[in-house]
C-alpha cells in the first residue's frame, strides 16, 4: 500500500481504511469512481477486498501476475485477488489454522468469477505432482459441471448461480491441494418448469440441445430447436392460457462450445460413461415431460393427448392438478439429480489420507435479489443474506477487538445497524415468517397463499419491518398489491408476492410419481428415489425450514475458521464497460455493509503496522534510526516518531504494532520519505562517481608500475632459479624435522610434513573405500592427524541434507572434549527445566557407559546408555536437542531438553561412544518429550524473523530459528 501513495491524487486511495473523511458516503464513492475508471477495480478496507465488475477482459490475471503476489506481504503490491488469496493460504500453512473466504454481491456482480480466480490462483501456486494436478484439475473442472446444472440467464445476470455453493480445498502440510467437498444450498428447482420473460432455464437443456451429438440426440429422442420444448420457451401453462417466454439464444452464451467443457469435465470428475448417458437420460426425459398434454374428458378428469411413449398413471385429477403433479415431479427428478451429480463430485474430490488437514472454504452464495416481482426463492436468498450480514459483523467486530485487546489499545465502541432484529423477524420461533409459513402450509383445511399473508398480519403486523396492503398508510398501500407484503432488510426494502409460497415451501411430490420412479431402469433414478425411502404419512421437513436448518450448519462452519472477504459490486445494470452509476453503486455499498465494515476497521485508527515494518520503511528519516537501528524495533519507532515531530494524540504505540490515527500523518511521513528518497538517491549517485573516478585514476597510476613490476618479477625469477639448489636442501631438512615433531600439535616444523601424511593417506584411501561410513573396522588406519576424518564421515551420514546448518559444522574442527579429564568427552550446554522451561547452565559429560549433566561440582542427572531411547532434533537451524530416557519409576527424572553450540560435535561424539549411531532422529514440528512417567510435554519448532526460546501460550517451549 505506502508503495502508491505517492500515486494517490491519480488513482484514488487503494485502502478506503485511509480516507479522511472515511465516514462520508460520497467520499467513498468518489474513490471507487476515480479508480474504476482507471481500471483499478480492486481496493482494500483493511483486509477485505472491493471488487467492481469492468465487464470486459483485463490483462491482470497472467500467470506473471500470480507468481508476481505470491509470497507477498499484503499491502505490499496494489490490492489484487491474488494478494487476499495468497496471505489466506500464506496464514493457514504458518497458522496451522482453517480459513474461509466469503464471496458476495448482486447477481452479475462477478462472484462466480471470483471464486474461479482464486482456485485458478491456487491451482498455479500450490506443489505440482502427478496425484496433486489430479485433484487439482478436478477442482477446476467440478466449476463448469455445477454451472451447466445450476446457473442460469436471468433479467440480472447471463450466467447466474441459481443455488449456493460452499467448497472446501483441503491442503497437506506442504500446501499442497489433496482434497475438496462441496455443500450446496436451495436449488432453485422451479425454474426447470417455470421461467420469467427474457429468462432461460438451467444451462445444461440448452447445452445438450444445441451441443449434443447427433447420435445422443437421436438415442434420446430429442430434436436440435429449443423452441421444440415448453419448459425451455413457455412460462406457464394452464388450462386456459399459456405465457410464453422466449429467449433459447443468448448472444454472451455459446451453448456449442459450453457442451464439449462440460462433456470433458464430467470425464475427469471420474463419471462414467454408463452413468453421463443415465444423465444425459434424465435431462432429456425433463424435456419431454414438459411437452405432455391434458385435456379435459366430459367428467372433467385430465387426459393424455400425446402418442409418445411413456408410463401411465392413472389418478382422477383434473387438468390443473394433472399439471401440478407433472411439473412436481420434473422438478423433484432434476433436483434429485442435482444432489447426486454434487456427491459424486465430492467422491471424485474425497482425500483418502486420513491424517491432519487444514482448509481455505469458499463460499459463492447468491447475492441480495430484488426483482420486479419477488417471490418465495427470493424471500430465501434475502433471507440467507441477511444472516450473512449477521455474521460479517459479528466476525468482523470480533477481530477487531480481539486485534485492539492483544496490543494492549484500548477499544472504542462502533455504532452499526444491527440486522438481528430481521432475523428474528423470518426465523424466530413460533412467530417468525418461517413458523407461521410451516403453520399455513402443514395445517388442515382449505389453507391459501392469501390466508398465509392474513396470518402474518395478524401475528407480526406491529412489526417496523413488516407492512402489508392492509396495514400500511394511505401513501404507501399506492406501492402494494394486496397479495404482497415488504420487508425493511438492512439493504433496502424489498416488496414480496405471496403466490405460490405454500406450493414451493410445501414441494410435494405425489406418492404414486415416487413409485414409478422407482420401477425406472436409469441406475441415477434408482439412485434417487430409493425403495427404501420411507412413505409415511408424516409430511417431510418443508423447504423453507430445510434452508434455515442448512444456514444454521453453514453458519457453524464459517464461525470455526478464520475469514477474510470478497464485495463483488457492479458498475451498471446494462453491463456496459466504463459506465458507473452512482445509484446503483450507492445501493450495493449499503446493503453490502461496506460503510459500517470501515468504521469497525477504523476504530479511531488509519494505519497500524509491524514495528518492523513501519522502521524498515521509514528509518532513512531519523539520523538516529538510518542506516542501522541497534535497538528493538519498538525502540527505534518511538526514536523515529519523536523525531518527525508526532503528537501524543495521533499515534498509539501497541505490543508489537503502531497505530497512526489520521491518514494525514501517514501521508505527511510518506511524502517526507519520498523527498528523502531522492535525497539518499543524489549521495549515493555522488558516491559512485566518486568511487568510479577513484577507480581510473588507481588504475592509471597501476599501469604505470606495470613495467617496474615486471622487470622486479624477472629479477626474482632469476634469483629464485639460483637458489633452487638451496631449496632442495631445505626441503630435505623440513622434512626430517616434520618426521620428528610428527606427533606434536601443528606448527612451523611439522606443517609439510602433516600435509604429506594427509595427502599419502587419502591418495591411498581413494583405492580402498569401505561400502559405508559406519564400517569403522574396514577404514584404513589413518594417521593421528587424520583420526578427526572418521568423525566427521559419520556427521555427514547423520545430518546432511536432514538440519539446516549442517553445512556451517563441516569447517568446524572437533575436539576431544571440551574440558581436560578423565572423561571421553565433555561440553557446555542450556538445560531447560520440564516445568516452566527455565534455561540453566550445565556441562554435558559422556564417559565410556554414562552421560552425566554436571552443575559444576554436582551431579544433577546421569543416563547410562542402555536407557537412553533415542535422541531428536528439529530439521531447522536451531542447536536443541531432546534426550528420550527410559523411565519406570515416577520418582525418575524424565527426558532432557538440552541447547548445544556444538551440537554436530556432541551427537556425533555420542553416537560413536554409546554406539547409538541409530538412535538419532531429525524431526519437523514438535517433539513430544517426557517430564515424568504419566506427563509429556511438547517443543515446536518454526522459522522466522530472529531467533527466540520462549513458553508459548498452549503450555510447549517454542523456539524459532532463522
Amino acid at each position: 500500500m505506502e508503495a502508491s501513495l505517492t500515486a494517490r491524487d491519480r488513482v484514488g486511495i487503494q485502502d478506503f481504511v485511509l480516507l479522511d473523511t472515511y465516514t462520508s458516503e460520497t467520499a467513498f464513492l468518489d474513490n471507487l469512481r476515480k479508480r474504476f475508471h482507471e481500471n483499478l477495480i480492486y481496493t482494500y478496507i483493511g483486509t477485505l477486498l472491493v471488487s467492481v465488475n469492468p465487464y470486459k477482459e483485463l490483462d491482470i490475471y497472467s500467470k506473471k501476475q500470480m507468481d508476481t503476489y505470491m509470497g507477498v506481504n499484503f499491502f505490499e503490491l496494489p490490492p489484487h485477488i491474488y494478494a487476499l488469496a495468497d496471505n489466506a493460504f500464506r496464514t493457514m500453512m504458518s497458522e496451522f489454522n482453517n480459513h474461509f473466504i466469503l464471496i458476495s454481491g448482486e447477481s452479475g456482480a462477478g462472484k462466480t468469477e471470483a471464486s474461479k480466480k482464486i482456485l485458478q490462483f491456487y491451482a498455479v501456486s500450490c506443489p505440482s505432482t502427478k496425484v496433486l494436478n489430479n485433484v487439482r484439475d478436478r477442482l477446476l473442472l467440478s466449476n463448469p459441471v455445477l454451472e451447466a446444472f445450476g446457473n442460469a440467464k436471468t433479467l440480472k445476470n447471463d450466467n447466474s448461480s441459481r443455488f449456493g455453493k460452499y467448497m472446501d480445498i483441503q491442503f497437506d502440510h506442504q500446501g499442497g491441494a489433496v482434497g475438496g467437498h462441496i455443500l450446496s444450498y436451495l436449488l432453485e428447482k422451479s425454474r426447470v418448469v417455470h421461467q420469467n420473460h427474457g429468462e432461460r432455464n438451467f444451462h445444461i437443456f440448452y447445452q445438450l440441445v444445441e451441443g449434443g451429438e447427433e447420435d445422443l440426440l437421436r438415442w434420446l429422442g430429442l430434436e436440435r430447436n429449443c423452441k421444440h420444448y415448453r419448459y425451455l420457451v413457455q412460462v406457464r401453462e394452464t388450462i386456459n392460457d399459456i405465457y410464453v417466454g422466449k429467449c433459447a439464444k443468448v448472444s454472451s452464451i455459446n451453448d456449442k462450445s459450453d457442451w464439449k467443457t462440460v462433456r470433458k469435465a464430467l470425464s475427469v470428475i471420474d463419471l462414467s460413461e454408463s452413468d453421463i448417458e443415465n444423465l444425459f437420460g434424465i435431462i432429456a426425459s425433463v424435456l419431454h415431460m414438459g411437452n405432455i398434454k391434458f385435456e379435459a374428458d366430459a367428467r372433467g378428469y385430465a387426459t393424455l393427448n400425446n402418442n409418445q411413449e411413456m408410463q401411465w398413471v392413472f389418478s382422477p385429477f383434473s387438468v390443473d392438478h394433472a399439471v401440478y403433479a407433472r411439473d412436481a415431479l420434473a422438478k423433484a427428478i432434476y433436483g434429485r439429480t442435482f444432489s447426486w451429480l454434487v456427491n459424486k463430485i465430492n467422491e471424485s474430490l474425497a482425500n483418502m489420507d486420513s491424517s491432519r488437514k487444514t482448509v481455505i472454504g469458499l463460499l459463492d452464495i447468491y447475492g441480495f435479489e430484488v426483482f420486479s416481482v419477488n417471490s418465495f426463492e427470493q424471500f430465501c436468498i434475502n433471507y440467507c443474506n441477511e444472516k450473512l450480514q449477521q455474521l460479517f459483523i459479528e466476525l468482523t467486530l470480533k477481530s477487531e477487538q480481539e486485534e485492539y485487546e492483544m496490543e494492549g489499545i484500548e477499544w472504542e465502541p462502533v455504532p452499526y445497524f444491527n440486522n438481528k432484529i430481521i432475523c428474528d423477524l423470518v426465523e424466530e420461533k413460533f412467530r417468525g415468517i418461517i413458523s407461521l409459513l410451516d403453520e399455513e402450509c402443514l395445517r388442515p383445511g382449505e389453507a391459501t397463499d392469501l390466508t398465509f399473508l392474513e396470518k402474518m398480519e395478524d401475528k407480526i403486523g406491529g412489526h417496523p419491518h413488516f407492512v402489508t396492503h392492509k396495514l400500511a398508510d394511505q401513501k404507501t398501500r399506492k406501492t402494494l398489491e394486496r397479495g404482497d407484503f415488504r420487508l425493511l432488510h438492512y439493504a433496502g426494502e424489498v416488496t414480496y408476492c405471496v403466490v405460490g409460497f405454500l406450493d414451493k415451501n410445501n414441494d410435494l411430490l405425489y406418492r404414486n410419481g415416487k413409485e414409478v420412479m422407482r420401477q425406472s431402469k436409469n441406475a441415477i433414478i434408482k439412485h434417487c428415489f430409493p425403495s427404501t425411502e420411507p412413505d409415511s404419512k408424516r409430511r417431510p421437513e418443508t423447504v423453507v425450514t430445510q434452508f434455515k436448518n442448512s444456514l444454521v450448519g453453514l453458519t457453524e462452519i464459517l464461525m470455526m475458521k478464520e475469514p477474510w472477504y470478497v464485495r463483488c459490486i457492479k458498475p451498471n445494470e446494462a453491463k456496459q464497460p466504463g459506465h458507473f452509476d452512482d445509484v446503483l453503486v450507492r445501493h450495493q455499498v449499503k446493503y453490502l455493509g461496506l460503510m459500517e465494515h470501515l468504521r469497525v476497521r477504523r476504530a479511531g485508527f488509519a494505519y497500524r503496522r509491524k514495528y518492523e515494518i513501519f522502521l524498515q520503511r521509514y528509518k532513512p528519516l531519523c539520523p538516529d534510526t538510518w542506516p542501522n537501528w541497534k535497538g528493538t524495533a519498538a525502540e527505534g519507532v518511538r526514536c523515529l516518531i519523536k523525531h518527525l515531530g508526532y503528537k501524543s494524540d495521533e499515534y498509539k504505540m501497541g505490543r508489537t504494532k503502531i497505530f497512526i490515527r489520521h491518514p494525514r500523518t501517514l501521508f505527511a511521513t510518506e511524502d517526507a520519505f519520498q523527498v528523502c528518497k531522492h535525497k539518499l538517491a543524489t549521495r549515493i549517485q555522488a558516491k559512485y562517481k566518486g568511487y568510479k573516478v577513484k577507480g581510473n585514476y588507481v588504475k592509471q597510476r597501476e599501469a604505470g608500475r606495470i613495467e617496474t613490476c615486471w622487470r622486479g618479477l624477472m629479477a626474482r625469477r632469476e634469483r629464485q632459479r639460483r637458489a633452487w639448489a638451496v631449496t632442495d636442501l631445505l626441503i630435505c631438512s623440513r622434512f626430517i624435522k616434520g618426521f620428528m615433531n610428527r606427533h606434536q600439535p601443528a606448527c612451523t616444523d611439522n606443517s609439510e610434513y602433516l600435509a604429506y601424511v594427509r595427502h599419502s593417506y587419502l591418495t591411498r584411501l581413494k583405492e580402498n573405500l569401505p561400502k559405508t561410513v559406519l564400517e569403522k573396522d574396514s577404514w584404513l588406519t589413518p594417521p593421528p592427524i587424520l583420526q578427526e576424518l572418521l568423525l566427521k564421515a559419520q556427521t555427514s551420514a547423520l545430518f546432511k541434507g536432514k538440519k539446516e546448518n549442517y553445512p556451517f559444522s563441516v569447517c568446524r574442527p572437533f575436539a576431544d572434549t571440551r574440558i581436560s579429564g578423565p572423561p571421553q568427552y565433555s561440553v557446555p550446554v542450556v538445560k531447560y527445566d520440564r516445568n516452566g522451561f527455565r534455561p540453566r547452565l550445565r556441562q554435558l559429560i559422556f564417559t565410556q557407559e554414562a552421560a552425566y549433566l554436571v552443575e559444576e561440582a554436582k551431579i544433577k542427572q546421569w543416563i547410562d546408555y542402555s536407557s537412553l531411547k533415542g535422541v531428536s532434533v528439529s530439521n531447522l537451524s536451531d542447536n536443541f536437542l531432546i534426550l528420550h530416557v527410559t523411565c519406570d519409576d515416577s520418582k525418575q527424572k524424565g527426558d532432557l531438553v538440552l541447547q548445544c553450540d556444538f551440537l554436530f560435535e556432541a551427537l556425533t561424539k555420542l553416537s560413536v561412544i554409546a554406539n547409538k549411531q541409530n538412535c538419532i532422529h531429525v524431526v519437523q514440528g514438535s517433539v513430544r518429550f517426557d517430564i515424568q512417567p504419566g506427563r509429556e510435554g511438547f517443543v515446536d519448532f518454526k522459522s522466522g524473523q530472529e531467533s527466540m526460546v520462549y513458553r508459548a501460550k498452549n503450555g510447549h517451549l517454542m523456539v524459532v530459528s532463522l
